[in-house]
């Protein structure tokens, strides 16, 4: 039996009836070593049993019949036992006669946790994400979410690491304005490279250096030659210039924002296996008030970009009194 549990509606009967049968005949067997232990009574002057051997020449074991306390204390346990399966989860699918479950008190706390944590961040909903970034209570709270919610992937000072971006640096994937970011953080994103496009590895060591050089960083001259035309392959999404299109989630590969490495090693590595990361969404699970002070918190971590100004509409021409009057009279 495992407290404030019961075996799940998805699970075949067998092991409804199994665990049912296995508790039940687990205080019965309880209850018989019990009921065994009481027959035994000693007449008045009755000598114990003495049980062989003998230590030490005189520390003997005696056939002594369980202390009464003890006994009804045992009895008093295994009546509790009784009463705590039929009122709570323990005997199969039986869910007790009051319902409960860890499950059930779990939610309940957690809405009551949230109702209160979005009454505190009320206040901040309302306000623009840099209005926010810049308020240190919600800036202090938005840390708080991210030691507990987002530093085992990109770490304490959210600078990543391998496989995980750094959130400081202005380099985003996915765009670093405050409406991208929220994105990322309640929808989460998913990001895959296909292996095997450059053929082999020597031709994927021809397109690295290649990338290289697209990025001015030192190459092989004669590889990368050679790796341009196969680099046709990777243009589709990278761009022929390297720069990628941040729209689409695919990477520059000429800056230093190499999320698993800008060496020649990792690079190809990265062609020849290639890569498949992503981030789960959050809004369901935090709720809007959280991706909202979140979204503050990482904005403000350094590396988050303005949006961009709404475009200006121009306003019409207003024709002047004079206009307007000439233009009658000459209809």
């Amino acid at each position: 039996m495992i407290a404030g549990y019961a075996v799940p509606d998805f699970v075949s009967d067998f092991w409804h009836y199994y665990i049912a049968a296995f508790t039940i005949l687990g205080i019965l067997f309880s209850l018989w070593i019990l009921k065994s232990q009481t027959t035994q009574k000693l007449a008045p002057g009755q000598q114990a049993e003495l049980m062989h051997p003998t230590w030490d020449g005189d520390l003997q074991e005696l056939n002594n019949p369980l202390p009464r306390w003890w006994m009804w204390l045992f009895y008093l346990l295994v009546a509790f036992g009784i009463v705590y399966l039929v009122l709570y989860p323990g005997v199969g699918k039986f869910g007790g006669v009051w319902n409960w479950s860890s499950a059930d008190a779990y939610k309940q706390e957690r809405e009551r946790i949230d109702a209160e944590f979005n009454r505190v961040l009320a206040p901040f909903l309302g306000q623009d994400v840099m209005t926010v970034a810049a308020n240190p209570e919600a800036n202090k709270m938005g840390k708080n979410l991210f030691m507990t919610y987002c530093s085992q992937c990109h770490g304490a000072d959210a600078k990543g690491a391998k496989g995980f971006p750094d959130l400081t640096d202005g380099l985003w994937l996915f765009g670093g304005d405050p409406d991208s970011i929220h994105a990322s953080i309640a929808q989460g994103r998913v990001a895959e490279m296909p292996g095997g496009l450059a053929g082999d590895e020597q031709g994927a060591r021809e397109v690295a250096n290649y990338v290289l050089a697209l990025g001015g960083k030192p190459h092989d001259a004669g590889l990368a030659a050679v790796g341009k035309e196969k680099y046709a392959a990777c243009a589709g999404c990278h761009g022929e210039d390297g720069t990628g299109m941040p729209a689409a989630g695919f990477p520059n590969i000429v800056d230093d924002a190499w999320q698993y490495g800008g060496t020649e090693a990792a690079i190809i590595e990265s062609i020849v296996k290639g890569r498949k990361g992503g981030m789960p969404a959050q809004l369901e699970a935090l709720g809007e008030a959280k991706v909202h002070l979140l979204t503050a918190y990482v904005w403000g971590l350094g590396g988050g970009l303005r949006p961009a100004p709404a475009p200006v509409e121009e306003a019409p021409m207003v024709e002047s009194a004079g206009e307007a009057m000439e233009e009658g009279a000459a209809q």
